[in-house]
């Protein structure tokens, strides 16, 4: 087997002997001859605590790689944390790919474990591994346990913006809001909602791309370490059987992605990512692909924010095989994973343990759940929608709009007692896209008026060109593209202008002239807003990045580049 860190240890010549000498520090000398160099991509960080674990999950997989006799070396990589960083993660997600990437590159490694959690990490990670194809599979770092308050079960995320819409409301004191802070987060790991953690993680092992049954193990549970260990040994096996990602990564990969993604009522988040990622493999994936694949698959997993339980409910009920199992005839049977086996041959023995959080198929949540694709002269490249976290009385809508510059616009008017709104005015925010922020965050699911709050209204139309937390709910149509800062009609609409939602249809269409929209010139407030970047990767990111539709990479950033490195270093 000829091993590629082979060509930076092997031989007399003094660059061998460089590269030997400065790792040995103790290892004995047949760590360079013939063992399979692992790394270990951790995205531990205090700053990012939902990942914070994930270096006693490395120390697990590290014992698994000695194990098999490969050598492992933990490689500390970038870290995003959702909840810290401004102005939104999503800014650094290429990034930190672009970072991953090259440190695989450039270093003497043969394969690489990759350890994630908050939302941004396992999708970096996975472009990362896509670009560089080298041997690559995912440990998700899990999510936390349930937290409760008020003896009701807390499902962080969700119920921060239920609990912070009731004290706008009035239903909830402000010291019983801050009381709550101490129990939402009750242990280690990330969100327990159906938020982009869990999904990515779920959709990771879908993808093919962790070991089946691992994904939705919560953090605190000793059988992610055990699974750590297992996926420690499966690396150096992958190295010795070649199988990179581009040999199992294939248009069926992502069909079963799809599909997984519907049944567990996931994150809108994932179609970016999983765009991004197949950008990166040279998968032909298309925004419509997840309408024409997903959208009438039935929601199966009763979980926040479209449903009642939590993370750690779904494992107890038998987790992702046991949904997919549900679902087999609409997977791809010819899709591998990490493993070389198909994915479906692993549901053979998965079972529902709990019918209440993992539906039958015959009663689902949802029976039309996947997310929906909506086109129209608002979106003329594709905007999607969640349904399932949806009112379904909205999902054929029409109303004024009420158009906001910003999200700092937003908030400075929102809740004007003068706002002329009702609880059938369209809230559209723009300069929230990749550029226009720039970075496209998770402010799509707008709060409502404080007045409409009080008049007991709930949900209203939203129609916005960034994205929306994995654990919102609401009728948010979002990824509205292009984006009103790269010229999108979104920056023509004006508040007062009929906006048409039908979402079986799949139309999203503001009622004004074809004349007079024509007419029209942009809003120089979104256009000039936040897109005016001073240096470094802001200014290189607003000139290259891609719109919604196609994943919000980079330009350059698109296809694989593999591992060769043609010169040394001395």
């Amino acid at each position: 087997m000829a091993l590629r860190s082979a060509r930076w240890y092997a031989g007399q010549d003094r660059n061998a002997y460089i590269h030997r000498a400065w790792m040995r520090r103790g290892t004995p000398a047949d760590a360079f001859e013939g063992r399979p160099q692992i790394a270990i991509a951790n995205t531990a960080s205090d700053l990012t605590p939902c990942n914070a674990h994930l270096s006693e999950v490395a120390a697990s997989v590290r014992h698994g790689v000695y194990e098999a006799g490969g050598i492992p070396l933990e490689m500390p990589v970038v870290s995003l944390g959702e909840t810290q960083m401004r102005p939104t993660a999503m800014l650094w997600r290429n990034m930190a790919a672009m970072a991953t990437e090259e440190m695989l590159r450039a270093n003497p490694i043969d394969g690489v474990v990759l350890l994630g959690g908050c939302d941004k990490t396992i999708p970096s990670l996975l472009m990362a591994a896509a670009s560089v194809d080298l041997p690559a599979v995912v440990v998700p770092g899990g999510p936390m346990l349930t937290g409760t308050f008020r003896g009701k079960p807390l499902g962080c995320g969700t119920d921060v913006w239920k609990l912070s819409e009731e004290v706008r409301a009035g239903d909830l004191t402000q010291d019983d809001f801050t009381r709550s802070e101490s129990s939402m987060i009750r242990s280690r790991g990330h969100c327990n909602t159906m938020g982009t953690a869990s999904t990515m993680a779920l959709v990771a092992e879908a993808l093919g791309t962790v070991v089946p049954g691992v994904a939705g193990t919560p953090a605190p549970d000793s059988r992610l370490l055990e699974a750590a260990h297992g996926t420690g040994r499966l690396a150096v096996e992958m190295v010795t059987a070649g199988r990179s990602p581009s040999t199992f990564l294939t248009t069926a990969s992502f069909h079963n992605a799809i599909v997984a993604l519907a049944a567990i009522g996931g994150s809108t988040n994932a179609v970016v990512h999983l765009l991004a990622v197949a950008g990166r493999l040279g998968v032909p994936l298309t925004l419509d692909d997840f309408d024409r694949i997903g959208s009438h698959v039935p929601v199966l997993v009763d979980l926040q924010p479209a449903g009642r339980f939590l993370m750690d409910d779904l494992h107890r009920a038998g987790g992702l095989l046991a949904v997919l199992r549900e679902v087999r005839d609409l997977l791809d049977d010819d899709a591998l994973t990490v493993t070389g086996r198909p994915l479906t041959s692993y549901l053979d023995d998965a079972s529902v343990w709990d019918p209440e959080v993992i539906r039958n198929r015959s009663e689902p949540l949802v029976r039309e759940g996947g997310i929906a694709v909506l086109r129209g002269n608002l979106a003329p490249s594709g905007a999607v929608i969640k349904p399932a976290a949806a009112s379904p009385h909205l999902l054929k809508h029409r109303g004024p709009a009420i158009v906001f510059d910003s999200i700092e616009d937003f908030h400075a008017r929102i809740d004007d007692p003068d706002l002329d709104v009702t609880a059938d005015s369209v809230l559209v925010l723009r300069g929230c896209g990749p550029k226009g922020y720039p970075g496209m965050p998770e402010v799509s699911n707008m709060p409502l008026p404080k007045k409409l709050l009080a008049q007991g209204v709930r949900d209203m139309v939203r129609v916005c060109d960034g994205r929306m937390s994995g654990t919102a709910y609401g009728t948010v149509v979002l990824h509205v593209a292009p984006e009103a800062a790269a010229g999108g009609p979104l920056a023509l609409v004006r508040t007062g202008d009929i906006v048409a939602l039908d979402v079986a249809a799949r139309r999203i269409d503001v009622e004004v002239p074809h004349t007079e929209w024509a007419a029209r010139t942009p809003s120089r407030a979104t256009l000039d807003g936040f897109a005016h970047p001073r240096r470094g990767w802001e200014r290189l990111y607003v000139d290259h990045v891609q719109q919604a539709d196609t994943g919000v990479d980079l330009d350059f950033l698109v296809g694989a580049s593999g591992s060769e490195v043609r010169r040394e270093s001395h």
